[in-house]
């Protein structure tokens, strides 16, 4: 196999996936090579709030679908995109393809120059906010209001601490399973039982390991030292959010294994999360969607109806 070589997952892998009635919708982005998918769901008349749901490792636009159809009922317009080497979007075999600044343009040019989108409500998890919280820094104009979920921004000038042999632990498996299934990830980190079926549907984009190179990657893109190549750019990223007054909510969880619910490390710091109304929702994990799809869904439109 060529190592530039663009993978796509045949389309029946999707076929039938339970909750996910949402039809696919793709931008070609980095030349026309890469073709990126979305959901976009929104009300009749086309009113209400453009919302942005950016999903972590390894999960995809699925991870959602729990969260989509009460803000739409709510008036708003969701998109949902899976990022490059997740979901329906294409997979690169190169896993060394996969870098940090190529998942933010990637994502900017999916969301602004090929989808033009606006005045967005940006909600944000795990990866999602690592990747997302560069495009705000960067772009603030485009986006109105942040939704932080299970999520932050390391630049690898932190002290790990207690949370380190949790991370080595993450970095092994990610690197060393075989198979490495998505859905043993997820089932792990949610606090209630998940159906065969849908745990199989986080494994349907993923026919062969071929497929699995932006996952496995993923992990060993996490700054864990000021050495990092990419400390640099974060660190310039913080000076901007740091600045920012766009409004900004938190809704973690109270199980999930990274933070129990802590949000301090955004929360403390970003000035537009200042006297914001944060949420801890009770009774999840790190997938917090999974877990509670729609008590997260009335947490964004509260947020969006108190930040009009």
């Amino acid at each position: 196999m060529n190592p530039s070589t663009v993978l796509r997952t045949p389309d029946d892998r999707f076929d039938n996936l339970p909750d996910y009635p949402f039809e696919p919708h793709y931008v070609a982005i980095d030349g026309g090579r890469i073709r990126m998918h979305y959901v976009d769901d929104s009300p009749v008349d086309g009113s209400g709030e453009t919302i942005v749901m950016l999903h972590g490792n390894p999960s995809w636009s699925y991870l959602y679908r729990h969260v989509i159809p009460p803000l739409v009922a709510a008036g708003h317009r969701c998109v949902a995109v899976d990022l490059v080497g997740f979901g329906r979007s294409d997979k690169l075999a190169n896993r060394f393809e996969y870098t940090y600044e190529g998942h933010v343009e990637w994502l900017r040019e999916a969301l602004f120059d090929r989808l033009d989108l606006r005045d967005v409500t940006l909600v944000a998890h795990d990866w999602g906010g690592a990747l997302g919280f560069p495009l705000l820094a960067r772009t603030p104009e485009r986006f109105r209001r942040v939704v932080a979920v299970n999520t932050g921004l390391s630049t690898g000038d932190e002290d790990l601490g207690e949370g380190w042999p949790l991370l080595a632990n993450w970095l092994q498996s990610s690197q060393r399973d075989n198979p490495f299934e998505p859905s043993k990830v997820v089932e792990m980190f949610t606090v209630s039982a998940l159906a065969p079926a849908v745990l199989a549907a986080y494994d349907a984009p993923y026919p062969e390991e071929a497929y699995l190179q932006g996952v496995r990657q993923f992990p060993l893109l996490i700054p864990i030292s000021p050495r990092d190549e990419n400390t640099p750019a974060l660190r310039e990223v913080w000076k901007q959010l740091e600045k920012l007054e766009i409004p900004l909510l938190c809704a973690f969880s109270d199980q999930d294994h990274t933070s129990g619910g802590d949000h301090s490390s955004v929360s403390e710091r970003i000035p537009g999360a200042k006297g914001q109304p944060h949420t801890v929702v009770e009774n999840a994990g790190h997938f917090l969607q999974e877990d509670q799809g729609p008590a997260l869904a009335d947490v964004i439109d509260d947020f969006i109806n108190s930040t009009r």
